[in-house]
């Protein structure tokens, strides 16, 4: 059995071991502090090193498939593992994890496909499924927290959704404010991030490229399509996910339903 890719494997991992020595450093300080996180930090890295080292085998193996049905696959089990995170964070929005995975899905896939009409990316899995992940991950993040806050604004409001409901308002306009407030909190971060990117810190996109050895300005170019795709996926999975939550929020009569709201 030939075990060179092992062996090359192993020497290539050399250097992100001798970079948990910063880890050490962390663990120390925290046993010192008596912070109590000494075992999570060190459980959290081997994780990490575990996680990583088996996603970049798989990677490899759809890499070299060149197969349409590989880069499915992979993006749908990141939705799939992003939905449950997402639903995890808002564990009082009923269905939440089925509201986050398809607001995810339909984020991503609809800003992914504009990406492959428009040429910007080739639909192969070395292109698809890293500028997928990072689709996924980010708006992962801004649905769970969408979905979290219009819960806890709502229940905050309960009475003045109530009256406006009691006069008329349709659940939309009774929850406009609340729903307006939670896409806010959800989307500020990425619309800054944006608005400061290359200023205060280097994305990682941008700094892989050029330590990479690609230039700076192949690597701005890439970082500049990464935001747009960003802002955007992250935009309509946020919004998809109030639009989801709101059957869950009402009764057929259009009152608030108080079962979901009871929990702090």
């Amino acid at each position: 059995m030939n075990l060179q890719w092992l062996l090359d494997f192993l020497q290539g991992m050399t250097k992100p071991f001798l970079a948990t020595a910063i880890v050490a450093v962390a663990v120390v300080l925290s046993y010192f502090q008596k912070l109590g996180l000494e075992g999570e930090m060190i459980y959290a890295i081997s994780r990490a090193f575990l996680q990583l080292s088996v996603i970049g085998f798989v990677l490899q193996f759809i890499f070299n498939q060149q197969n349409l049905a590989w880069i499915l696959l992979a993006y749908l089990f990141m939705v799939t593992v992003a939905g449950y995170t997402a639903g995890q964070r808002a564990k009082h929005v009923p269905r939440g994890k089925l509201v986050a995975g398809a607001s995810i899905f339909a984020g991503t896939s609809v800003t992914m496909v504009m990406l492959v009409v428009l040429k910007v990316f080739p639909l192969t899995p070395r292109y698809i499924i890293p500028v997928a992940g990072m689709m996924v991950g980010n708006s992962m993040t801004v649905t769970g927290v969408a979905m979290r806050r219009l819960r806890d604004d709502i229940r905050t409001q309960f009475s003045l959704v109530e009256t406006a409901l009691a006069l008329g308002a349709t659940p939309r306009q009774a929850t406009h404010q609340q729903v307006k407030r939670a896409l806010v909190l959800a989307l500020s971060p990425v619309v800054d991030n944006a608005k400061t990117v290359g200023l205060i810190s280097l994305p990682g996109a941008m700094t892989g490229l050029i330590m990479g050895g690609a230039s700076p300005i192949e690597a701005i170019q890439l970082q500049i399509v990464v935001m747009n795709f960003l802002i955007g996926a992250s935009t309509i999975s946020s919004i998809m996910s109030t639009y989801l939550c709101w059957p869950s929020f009402f009764t057929a009569a259009y009152q608030l339903e108080t079962t979901v709201f009871a929990a702090a």
